[in-house]
């Protein structure tokens, strides 16, 4: 008999901050419609060279999540991200719902299906 792999299952709320940015962003039309997130997402430098510029309240507004548990000063504090610091990605918000969908938090996926449906209809994608 096998014995199942039990995994501490990391919690999310959506971040209001989050959902707020990428809005105005899609409002603002800055945002690319063809990237691979793989390679367009911030890198752990791109993410220090942002805090170094910016405060923690303007890094917390480029992700759609925040982690139950750590301090909101840490950048463990902040998930599905959805931009480059300067853009919204829609490889982005694809991935910030299949993940989602992935691993059960539903909040998070539904909140970025509706904002990929607002970033397709502001980009005239039918």
């Amino acid at each position: 008999m096998r014995q199942k792999e039990i995994r501490a299952m990391v919690t999310y709320d959506v971040n209001p901050a989050g959902v707020k940015k990428c809005k105005e962003l899609i409002a603002k039309k800055r945002y690319v419609l063809d990237s691979e997130w793989g390679d367009a997402a911030p890198d752990a430098d791109a993410e220090n060279a942002f805090l170094d510029k910016h405060s923690w309240d303007d890094y917390s507004g480029w992700h759609l999540g925040l982690t139950e548990g750590p301090g909101d000063e840490t950048k463990a504090r902040y998930a599905f991200g959805f931009g480059d610091f300067t853009k919204v990605h829609r490889s982005a918000l694809i991935a910030c719902v299949y993940r989602a969908a992935q691993w059960r938090h539903k909040k998070v996926e539904l909140a970025a299906h509706q904002l990929l449906q607002e970033f397709d209809k502001a980009a005239g994608i039918e």
